[in-house]
């Protein structure tokens, strides 16, 4: 389960916001995970940072889990389990293993900045504590940690871990190729790898990652598996083509953040009825929508 095209919905709620009354909205949910189901996703990665795990609290965490593995039937599911310290992740995991994942993603978050001791501690506790696959998730955009090689290498060679969720890569083979290359040579006796950055996804696939953790793959879960499938048979040219097809929504990632343009997306394609974004953030509006309006017009239907 950790190759391929791993689909990260977003949470849907019921009302006009979270901080506006609503919760979330498990039978919509249900439905968006069915839909990637359908799709022919290889995973689905529930309560990643496109669900917005971070403003959450554990009871929708635990509710919308369940959810997410009913509706995924054979299809597995990686649940987030992201957290601020130690005690609150375990429970995460806990909550994780009664729903019945097939796996967790952890990224070592901290309000105070985390050292490597640290971030390695972290990984032991939670590997010493769970049977289920842990994916690290390396995300210093979020985290406010970078991994280092060492610090990778170390993580990586512990039981139970599988998988490393890394950061974007070039989106261009030349300038991918050395990274993801020296990853794979630090890490791949241990775990796969896994690209992130949507824009890179081809790229990252075609230079050697064998997964593509998709936030729009969430939305357009069928367009993102004809760029995985191309460039896991090594057609460069249509992985990259269908990936260039979609400049337009990943110039929107770079200009708003992924989060906010994916709630846009599913809001404006009648997947989602209420944006589920949590104050302070909050949904494009004005010419940012206009915006997104006009890339979705330029791209032309999707899924």
């Amino acid at each position: 389960m950790f190759s391929g095209l791993s689909a990260f919905p977003l949470t849907p709620f019921t009302g006009a916001g979270p901080d506006s009354g609503g919760v979330p909205d498990l039978g919509a949910y249900a439905r968006l995970v069915a839909r990637l189901v359908a799709a022919g996703v290889d995973s689905i990665g529930a309560l990643g940072s496109t669900g917005g795990f971070a403003y959450l609290q554990r009871g929708d965490r635990r509710a919308l889990a369940r959810t997410a593995v009913r509706a995924a039937g054979s299809t597995p599911v990686i649940v987030g389990v992201g957290a601020l310290t130690t005690r609150e992740i375990l429970g995460h995991v806990a909550d994780a293993e009664d729903a019945g994942a097939a796996g967790i993603l952890v990224p070592p978050l901290g309000y105070q900045p985390l050292r490597p001791a640290e971030v390695v501690t972290l990984f032991k506790t939670v590997t010493s504590e769970t049977d289920l696959p842990v994916v690290v998730y390396d995300n210093p955009a979020t985290t406010g940690f970078t991994f280092t090689r060492e610090v990778l290498t170390e993580v990586a060679a512990l039981p139970r871990v599988v998988s490393v969720k890394i950061p974007p890569v070039a989106a261009d083979l030349g300038r991918a190729l050395g990274p993801v290359t020296d990853l794979r040579d630090a890490v791949s006796r241990y775990v796969s790898l896994g690209i992130s950055g949507d824009r890179a996804g081809a790229c990252g696939l075609l230079v050697g990652c064998d997964t593509w953790y998709s936030v729009l793959a969430g939305v357009f879960p069928r367009t993102c598996l004809a760029i995985t499938r191309a460039a896991q048979d090594g057609d460069e040219e249509l992985a990259t083509g269908l990936s260039a097809e979609l400049d337009p929504v990943w110039d929107l990632f770079d200009r708003f953040g992924s989060y906010r343009t994916v709630s846009a997306i599913a809001a404006e394609t009648g997947l989602v009825r209420h944006e589920g974004l949590h104050h302070p953030v909050l949904p494009l509006s004005g010419d940012e929508r206009e915006a997104v309006r006009s890339a979705l017009q330029t791209i032309g239907p999707r899924d």
